[in-house]
């Protein structure tokens, strides 16, 4: 049966395979006061900007969003994948546009920067039920058009937050499902007060126990905001955060686990107890949180002038705390210590809390001039980050001696000045032509001073980090794009440079002799739609060559992040196809398939004893990049009649490597999986505005798969003094099929 499903859509996408579908913006709703002026709009694309995008809708979201994070929503978007730690969408969540990591994604709300300035990650858990908040989302693939924050080298995501209504609103949506899965939203609205002012605000708790053992998250976030619109002046003051405490699941599974304690086994945590017991700490959590300010002013400055400013400002404090089993003591700042029989004890289990507190603030501008056949922007911004990272020692099993659960083991602080500036300009050069050019430079300075929480042996010392860099980018992007007269067609060809900075544990966590290099990319770009009334589709070549990019290697850091290394030559080439066909009113079909070959030319592997020290190179020539699967496609059947909606949405991604090594029993299996969703949409009734019942079926075909993974290799000296090779690898398993049901009430 499974495989028979399977086909079908794949089937489909090969007969469709010329086509790509036309992504465009639903009408904006009356009630929606035009605040074109606030919203920076700046580097979003157009019809006639020669890059590959989508758009995807509030009203799309909206139909969706019952609690699961961003990424989920939006998985049915070319080219992007989704992972979930936890195995329900909530939570620790990640995505990949074109096998792309998320800190390669350029994310920004209303062009403000997301994007941690260290990590280049966005940590979605951080701001939960965001969707809720969320006019439209563009994704651009690529290098896209200048972006503010940490670049973008995969491609770009851009929120904007939602518009003030001219009318008073309130509004509740509620979601319940499995694994105590669960989300209550309230939001509200005064409408236009004086013709001039009007102030939105919402409230979101989230929760679920997660399908991984002890995987549970509690989450709690707001969105508030005030805006003031008189003629060409417009001002919008914005406020939104949350708070999270979420059980780590990071460390995954191995086969073998699974197979001895089922799919849901979490190893974190893990310890056996003064009995000899198997335990799980109960605090092994992740605790963190954010909040985030922008003011927005927009100004009319003439009939063909328009400028765009914001100041912005992120606070974030938060902590890990982890369980640790035989830990070298000396390595968190205490002494050995000895037992009553004369044991000298140099190991024991203790309790750690790994902390972070950032500030992260700056401004913007764009300037927008528009003549005859020119569109023209000058822009730009500069941000500034403050990040503490320590660590303290709350417990060890057994200690013998002073224990201070104050006392840090490790500090030290990064700070980083980021600018860019940019000049943009479309010209329409007839008869459907129209050319485009972006010059951008941007410039970094970073540092690290402090000691980091490795331990470094030949000191008998934490390591000591003085890190002090410097980086000048000039960032270039061409390109043509042609639509025919009556807009049926659409051709567009583009060339772009991107650059990108390694990141904080790019350089706290290098292998000796490794320091990690600023990577480049040249992005080419050649695109083709078709639309009519009943069809749309086309199809996007795109080739991403890279110099000294930083690949994953497939291994966790202590804490469970990602660790890379710079490779010399390695590219992404690949064809994204959309389609969608609508014949009638009521009914609609979707497909988009993504077909890439993703390649580092002459890899080295390092392998370490013990992973550790003493490494060996093993030459494996052109390999694959880990996590950049060959095949994506996402299929869409969607049925609309009255107040009914249903769609059957699957998803199919093909073999992934979680090292760069080419080692087979170090994969993520392919997998396929569909969700069936039905809601029923009620109007004016009881008072009610509009009322909104569905559910979904998750995963209804019951498929076992594993969204992400990690793996790594050592290596250890034999009885006859031979090198024995090692490998291990860890799975996030999803769950099983599953209901969630919701409810939204519009007043």
């Amino acid at each position: 049966m499974t495989k028979k499903i399977l086909f079908f859509p794949v089937a489909a996408a090969a007969l469709l395979a010329p086509l790509h579908a036309l992504a465009a913006d639903e009408a904006a709703d009356s009630s929606i006061i035009n605040l074109r002026n606030v919203e920076v709009l700046a580097n979003r694309a157009t019809a006639s900007t020669p890059v590959a995008f989508t758009n995807v809708s509030k009203k799309q979201l909206d139909r969706e969003n019952d609690g699961r994070d961003m990424p989920f929503l939006l998985a049915m978007t070319p080219s992007l994948l989704a992972t979930s730690d936890a195995g329900t969408g909530m939570g620790y969540t990640g995505l990949r546009i074109r096998g792309s990591g998320a800190s390669r994604i350029n994310i920004t709300t209303n062009g403000v920067p997301v994007n941690d300035a260290e990590s280049h990650n966005v940590y979605w858990v951080n701001m939960p039920d965001i969707a809720s908040s969320v006019r439209d989302v563009q994704i651009q693939r690529g290098v896209g058009t200048s972006a503010n924050g940490a670049g973008a080298f995969g491609g770009s995501i851009n929120l904007l937050t939602d518009a003030p209504s001219f009318d008073p609103y309130a509004e509740f949506a509620g979601s319940y499902g499995m694994y105590n899965t669960n989300k209550e939203t309230l939001r509200l609205g005064t409408g236009l007060l004086g013709d001039h002012w009007s102030v939105d605000a919402r409230i979101s708790h989230a929760g679920t126990d997660g399908y991984i053992d002890r995987a549970f998250s509690k989450l709690w976030s707001y969105f508030g905001q005030a805006a003031y619109v008189n003629g060409g002046t417009s001002l919008r003051l914005i406020a939104f955060g949350g708070k999270e405490q979420t059980y780590m699941a990071w460390d995954y599974a191995s086969r073998e686990d699974m197979e001895k304690y089922g799919r849901r086994y979490n190893p974190c945590g893990e310890y056996t107890d003064s009995e000899g017991h198997t335990a799980y700490y109960p605090n092994q959590t992740d605790n963190y949180t954010q909040h985030n300010f922008q003011l927005h002013w927009g100004q009319d400055i003439a009939r063909e002038w328009h400028l765009n400013l914001a100041l912005h400002y992120t606070k974030g404090d938060g902590y890990y705390e982890q369980y640790k089993t035989r830990r070298t003591l000396i390595e968190y700042g205490l002494e050995p210590y000895t037992l009553p029989d004369g044991t000298i004890v140099k190991k024991s289990d203790l309790i750690r809390d790994k902390s972070l507190r950032n500030g992260f603030g700056g401004g913007l501008f764009s300037l927008t001039w528009r003549h005859g056949r020119i569109d023209a922007t000058l822009g730009g911004a500069l941000n500034n980050f403050r990040g503490h990272h320590f660590g303290t020692v709350e417990w060890v099993r057994n200690y013998i001696g002073a224990l201070d659960p104050s006392q840090e083991y490790y500090r030290h602080i990064g700070e980083k000045l980021d600018g860019n500036i940019y000049a943009r300009a479309n010209i329409d050069a007839g008869h459907g032509l129209s050319a485009y050019a972006d010059l951008q430079y941007r410039g970094i300075h970073y540092t690290i001073n402090g000691t980091s929480d490795t331990y470094d042996y030949n000191t008998s010392a934490p390591q000591q980090l003085d890190i002090d860099k410097r980086y000048n980018f000039f960032n270039p992007k061409i390109g043509l794009n042609w639509a025919s007269a009556d807009r049926r067609h659409r051709l567009f060809a583009s060339w772009s440079v991107a650059h990108k900075e390694p990141t904080h544990d790019n350089f706290t966590d290098a292998d000796p002799g490794h320091e990690p290099k600023a990577e480049r990319m040249f992005d080419y770009e050649l695109g083709y739609t078709f639309s009519s009334n009943i069809f749309t589709g086309g199809a996007n070549l795109y080739l991403m060559d890279y110099r000294n990019q930083l690949v994953l290697t497939g291994q966790l850091s202590d804490t469970g992040n990602p660790m890379s290394v710079n490779v010399p030559d390695s590219y992404r080439a690949g064809i994204e196809l959309q389609a969608a066909l609508k014949p009638v009113s009521w009914f609609e079909w979707q497909v988009n398939a993504t077909f890439s070959r993703n390649r580092i030319k002459d890899f080295v592997e390092y392998i370490y004893e013990d992973e550790w020290t003493n490494p060996i190179e093993i030459p494996c020539g052109d390999t694959p990049i880990a996590f950049s699967p060959d095949i994506t496609l996402n299929n869409s059947f969607s049925f609309h009649w009255r107040g009914l909606d249903t769609a059957l949405e699957s998803h199919y991604v093909s073999k992934q490597y979680m090292t760069n090594a080419r080692v087979e029993e170090q994969t993520l299996p392919h997998y396929f999986f569909s969700n069936l969703s039905a809601g029923w949409t009620f109007r004016s009734i009881l008072g009610i505005k509009e009322a909104r019942i569905g559910a979904t079926v998750y995963n209804i075909f019951n498929a076992k798969y594993e969204s992400n993974g990690y793996a790594g290799s050592g290596y250890y000296i034999d009885t006859d003094g031979q090198k024995v090779i090692y490998r291990y690898c860890g799975f996030a398993a999803q769950a099983p099929a599953h209901v969630m049901a919701t409810v939204n009430i519009k007043f």
